[in-house]
């Protein structure tokens, strides 16, 4: 690790020979045969738009810090990934060094079409939900309880994925109609150890882990953690000097890319310009930061 910001990348496509077989908003997914590879790009979105220009160092952040937690988690649930190591996919790569820290080799498992998502905090999604219903996803809460205030137990809010448009907040009991009980039951009760697991973990470097979510699949019939774990992209992280009740806290991800956006005259409706040079540098240290205070490793 260095603290030299390498050159922001978009797409992984010109360093890779192998087939693309999916491109999200930040990962692109190739065909290995027996594997996948995993690559992290630098693009970054906001308010369901591709921004421009990528931010430099992003994608190697994300990865890396996955791979960090999916080591540090295999005693709870097993997980997709084979190795990190750009140095082992040969003739797959055209460019090493641009690969590297953002890719990861992993198992083919079948996506299981959930979002697992486990609030600790009564915030963001769960907190207008609660305004609106007194619960949150079915699960009615204490009147009165205060935004930002942590509950006195982890809920599990899945929510029905959607490749199209927003994922769709659902009951637990329609979580079980659509996956059945048995399944619906392992991946709320893994969700939530996995929470426990590293809130407690990340209390101990000043942060709170307000909320977060995973993706699980099935391989040979077994459940497996995939997809990301505990990134700033997955996860809502506060500073621990920054928490307070009623306020908007300013969580330790893209948040300078959202204020940004919201305090200039971009009308919502077309894509948005380019970032400012300060903004996207103001990205990319926050992602460094927060990756410095989880590993304790300086980028």
């Amino acid at each position: 690790m260095t603290n030299n910001v390498p050159e922001a990348i978009s797409t992984a496509v010109p360093y890779v020979q192998a087939p693309l077989v999916y491109k999200g908003k930040v990962r692109e997914l190739y065909d290995l045969g027996e594997h996948f590879l995993i690559a992290v790009t630098d693009r970054i979105s906001a308010f369901d738009y591709i921004l421009k220009p990528a931010v430099p160092d992003k994608g190697n952040v994300l990865n890396r810090m996955s791979v960090h937690w999916f080591e540090e988690t295999e005693s709870i649930v097993a997980n997709h990934l084979v190795h990190a190591d750009v140095d082992k996919l040969g003739g797959y790569v055209t460019d090493k060094e641009v690969l590297r820290d953002r890719i990861m080799v992993t198992k083919k498992a079948r996506r299981i079409d959930i979002e697992c998502v486990v609030r600790g905090y009564l915030t963001g999604g769960g907190w207008r939900q609660f305004v609106k219903t007194g619960a949150v996803n079915g699960i009615e809460l204490a009147p009165g309880t205060r935004k930002n205030a942590r509950l006195p137990q982890p809920i599990f809010t899945p929510a029905a994925k959607n490749d199209v448009g927003h994922d769709e907040d659902i009951s637990f009991e329609e979580m079980q109609r659509q996956v059945g009980a048995e399944l619906a039951g392992k991946l709320r009760d893994v969700s939530l150890r996995l929470y426990e697991y590293a809130h407690g973990r990340l209390k101990e470097r000043g942060i709170i882990l307000a909320d977060c979510k995973f993706e699980f699949g099935l391989l040979d019939g077994e459940l497996i953690l995939i997809d990301e774990l505990f990134t700033p992209d997955s996860s809502r992280f506060w500073a621990e000097e920054n928490y307070a009740l009623d306020i908007e806290i300013d969580s330790m991800d893209k948040e300078p890319v959202r204020t940004y956006l919201a305090n200039s005259d971009w009308d919502k409706e077309s894509e948005p310009g380019p970032l400012p040079d300060a903004v996207v540098a103001e990205t990319t240290k926050r992602y460094r930061e927060i990756y410095r205070r989880i590993t304790g490793v300086t980028r």
